[in-house]
């Protein structure tokens, strides 16, 4: 498989695009003006203890104040018999907030969700550090193995190579999927650089004042390129000479075997061009989805969940209708997975695959569905599919999805997706007149209006407006206002 990471920087704004074969499969955006902040560490002052919620809301300096959960903070391991986890304290069950934090405390944490709408950040004091190919724990003991290496005599391996490493070191690790083979020299050499930001971070946190960052997380190339160029990658195209002399620098300290996989792209044409991504993008912020069978999709994101619903559209098939459902949702099921990471779609989503008989069929559209989602770097869960043909499952969510991040509401529905009808409208002037004439005295009435609204009123609406004006023994005049949404209406007492 072809794949490749094109970076494209402009003064205010990188976009990182991930291409398999040809085809966009994902899409960051990072502004400058609204840098994520997950993966950052704040000290921070605990504003508001909530007992009912078993959480704290935490200043930590944003424009909003953060949210900490009780089974989010560190407890000291538990003097009880048993084998109690440093992380958790022993029976794995949560005091109370009250016992763990109080209010006007100052506290460590880190941002683990993006202020996402109206919610604010997601805090934990579960520290936690990423290299190349290890996550440093600094509040736990353990050592943990990423479950996406399979091989158990590489796991091993891995371990006994770590463990050779820290010694008594008392931080705890995680090993990456990326470590997968790695040699020891290069482990490490992970080690010991987290040892050194470690230092770094609690010299900050000695100095720091409440609301001040201690610990910032990579720019979104470095990040990008931390966490996803490894062999598979066959080239790094970086458009701006500035950032691309940032990622060899970067690519050369920590992943120096891979130097001849980034270039500095200074052709004539937008690197996005290059792949159809910019056209991919505006694609990913449209409902509709079209497959290739003529089939398609409709993506459907809503506060509580994200829903896909398949349709067959102007596809027959040549067979039967079972064979055109099964194709169908074959397609379906892969088209979906794309759009889950091209869109990072997260938390709950339902997907509404058309109803399929054969029990086989279901399995291999479902196993299509796992198989589609094996590359997505974001923690996904799929259930097996429902009688009626819903597949749920869960993708983890850290930041806003594509749309959401590009896009704002609708200012004439207010994100509704419609708007009220001329004739709704309409009915709604009439009844705020008779309202307004009971409460006011007045002679004449004016109704500014959009156009179509106030075309509507005196071609269709004459004869309702004539026996409105006598049953209210005033008279109305009308007026369009081109700048008024086909909902926005105002009567004014003349």
């Amino acid at each position: 498989m072809s794949e490749e990471i094109l970076i494209n920087v402009t003064p205010r704004e990188t976009r990182v695009g991930v291409v398999e074969n040809g085809m966009l499969q994902e899409v960051h955006v990072e502004r400058a003006s609204k840098r994520g902040y997950v993966g950052n560490v704040y000290k921070g002052r605990v504003q508001r203890v909530m007992p009912g919620m078993q959480a704290v809301f935490v200043d930590i300096g944003l424009e909003r104040a953060a949210f900490l959960h009780a089974s989010d903070i560190v407890r000291p391991p538990q003097p009880a018999a048993g084998e109690g986890a440093e992380t958790g304290g022993g029976n794995g069950h949560t005091p109370s907030i009250s016992e763990l934090v109080h209010e006007g405390q100052e506290i460590v944490v880190q941002v683990v969700k993006d202020p996402i709408g109206t919610k604010g950040a997601r805090l934990s004091t579960h520290l936690s550090i990423p290299s190349r190919y290890l996550v440093l724990l600094p509040h736990a003991r353990t050592l943990g193995i990423s479950a996406r290496i399979e091989e158990e005599a590489e796991r091993q391996r891995l371990k006994e190579v770590l463990t050779s490493l820290i010694g008594e070191n008392p931080l705890g690790y995680i090993v990456r999927t990326n470590a997968e083979g790695q040699t020891a020299e290069s482990l490490a050499f992970d080690v010991t650089y987290l040892g050194k930001v470690w230092r770094v971070v609690q010299e900050n946190i000695a100095k720091a004042k409440v609301g001040e960052r201690v610990y910032e997380e990579l720019s979104l190339p470095l990040r990008s390129l931390r966490d996803m160029l490894n062999e598979d990658i066959e080239k790094v195209r970086v458009d701006s000479r500035e950032t691309f002399e940032k990622v060899v620098k970067f690519v050369h300290k920590f992943m120096p075997q891979l130097d001849d996989r980034v270039e500095h792209y200074s052709g004539e044409r937008p690197i996005f061009d290059l792949y159809g991504v910019e056209d991919e993008i505006q694609r990913a912020l449209k409902k509709e989805v079209p497959l290739k069978s003529g089939g398609y999709l409709i993506v459907d994101q809503t506060e509580a969940m994200t829903t896909i619903d398949v349709n067959t559209g102007g596809y027959v098939g040549t067979r039967n209708l079972e064979e055109t459902v099964y194709r169908t949702n074959l397609e379906a099921a892969q088209a979906a997975a794309r759009q889950l990471r091209l869109r990072n779609l997260g938390g709950i989503i339902i997907i509404d695959f058309i109803d399929m008989t054969d029990e086989e069929h279901r399995r291999q559209v479902l196993r299509m569905l796992e198989k589609g989602l094996l590359r997505d770097h974001a923690k996904t869960t799929v259930y097996p599919m429902s009688a009626l043909g819903l597949v749920e499952m869960t993708r983890k969510r850290t930041t806003e999805s594509l749309e959401r991040q590009l896009c704002e509401p609708c200012p004439a529905c207010s994100g509704r997706g419609t708007l009220k009808t001329a004739e709704t409208v309409t009915y709604e002037i009439f009844r705020e007149i008779t309202r307004a004439v009971r409460q006011f005295n007045t002679e004449k009435l004016l109704v500014m209006a959009s156009p179509k609204v106030v075309g509507r009123i005196l071609e269709e609406e004459s004869a309702a407006v004539a026996e409105l004006e006598e049953f209210i023994s005033k008279s109305i005049r009308f007026q369009a206002e081109e700048h008024y949404s086909q909902e926005q209406f105002d009567v004014v007492l003349l």
